[in-house]
């Protein structure tokens, strides 16, 4: 009942007590968890349809001295909702099925301005999808401070000390990666490279192993040398990693081989395709192949969370932002609207910002432009609002670093235990006006 709570705020034990109630057999639907968040799990009031009224599990909350009694599980909602396990899992239709199979095979052929209409076409309808919400989805953030509101009710108002979720206390983070979809994205990673250290921002780029292009070594050492990551981006990227588990297997232990290749510690899968469920196949120590909100992907779902978390032993990092693709062919976007909205809803979480931006779509001075406006604007962030810009396996080794931490009294204080503890920062939720407020210390 508490471990996923501790293990996201990493405060005291002593400080979370969950409970649940007496249950009672239950079917799994939605519900909501106070006024923010939509939850899935368990709940004799939950409702299948995500589209309707739904009861609020917060009206039957107990709290009491030092514990709260809770009417769901709050360990499977939060599983359910990260492994996106509230998506019906049917097989596409015949038609979608060959369709998807025929655009991957003619792909190289299609104009793209034919992509495009494609692409139009398969996401009609996709505003009517009333939950992950988008732009940004904080369901499982929410969840959580609405349980540290609770606990904190059950401590008579009194500040829980936690571990604050940045290091040197960053307000927030962002991160910057390259997926590079082509021979004539891969041409311009150099040049790439030169836009982005204008701008101070190192990023990973992710390069296709086994098709498209070849990956050499001097590439490798070319964007390692200079400070930037290199992660492996699928296998073939032709949409079919997880058709099935007896393929996946056997593309999985190819893939872990090209990482050991890159000496990468990252993955990411083409147009985001995923199944969380088989991610103890992979051998990589971080994941960034799984969408916020999902609306706009080919599959459909979203972890509704914008903060880094476990999946076994893969630290998972959520795409939270929009891809520079749907903002350009999509949407025919051409300015930070989008990016600076969603970045607000981000940074208002403390979470983390990731960004896909692909050299093979931003070399047309319309679209280099927007990405370098982009660009300084995080760089403004930086300096302005304690933004922390990282590469992925920075926050990767932050992440689990953080997560074996541990806050003990010493001296008539807290103070943080464990490796990293220098750049960590003891934090307190405290309540205000019926909501939870924080300060870093």
């Amino acid at each position: 009942m508490n471990d996923e709570f501790l293990r996201y705020f990493r405060c005291p034990p002593v400080c979370a007590r969950f409970t649940r109630l007496a249950e009672n057999p239950a079917a799994k639907g939605f519900f909501r968890f106070g006024p923010d968040a939509i939850a899935y799990g368990a709940f004799d009031q939950a409702n299948a349809d995500v589209g309707v009224a739904l009861a609020d599990a917060d009206e039957l909350v107990e709290v009491g001295e030092d514990h709260c009694s809770l009417p769901f599980d709050p360990e499977e909602v939060i599983t359910n909702l990260r492994r996106e396990r509230y998506v019906t899992r049917q097989s596409p239709p015949l038609v979608k099925q060959i369709v998807r199979r025929l655009y991957y095979l003619l792909r190289p052929a299609f104009p793209v301005a034919f992509r495009r209409h494609l692409q139009r076409l398969w996401l009609n309808g996709w505003q009517q999808i009333p939950f992950p919400k988008w732009p940004v989805d904080a369901s499982v953030d929410h969840i959580f401070e609405r349980m540290m509101l609770h606990a904190l009710e059950a401590h008579s108002g009194e500040e829980i000390p936690f571990i604050w979720f940045w290091p040197d206390a960053r307000s927030s983070c962002a991160v910057m990666t390259h997926d590079v979809e082509t021979a004539f994205g891969l041409d311009f990673i150099d040049e790439l490279m030169n836009v982005n250290d204008g701008y101070g921002i190192k990023s990973s780029f992710q390069l296709i192993p086994a098709a498209r292009y070849t990956v050499t070594k001097e590439i490798l050492k070319s964007i390692k040398s200079r400070g930037f990551e290199a992660n492996v981006h699928d296998l073939r990227h032709n949409g079919h990693l997880f058709d099935d588990y007896v393929s996946f297997k056997a593309n999985a232990a190819k893939i872990n081989y090209f990482a050991r290749l890159f000496e990468s510690a990252g993955f990411r899968s083409g147009a985001l395709y995923r199944n969380q469920e088989w991610y103890d196949a992979f051998q990589f120590d971080y994941d960034m192949s799984v969408p916020n909100v999902g609306h706009l992907d080919p599959q459909h779902g979203g972890c509704c969370t914008v903060m880094p978390y476990f999946v076994g032993n893969v630290v998972e990092l959520p795409v939270t932002m929009t891809q520079d693709y749907t903002l350009f062919n999509v949407f025919h976007q051409y300015d930070l609207d989008l990016w600076q909205e969603q970045l607000s809803i981000v940074r208002k979480r403390n979470g983390m910002a990731s960004f896909i931006v692909h050299p093979d779509y931003i070399q047309t001075p319309k679209t280099l432009d927007v990405y370098k406006q982009l660009l300084a604007c995080l760089d403004e962030m930086r300096n302005d609002d304690c933004l922390w810009i990282a590469l992925p396996g920075e926050v990767n080794r932050w992440w689990r670093k953080r997560d074996k931490m541990s806050l003990v009294w010493t001296n008539n204080q807290w103070q943080i235990e464990g490796e990293g503890a220098e750049r960590a920062r003891v934090a307190y939720a405290r309540i205000d006006r019926n909501t939870v407020t924080y300060r870093v210390t």
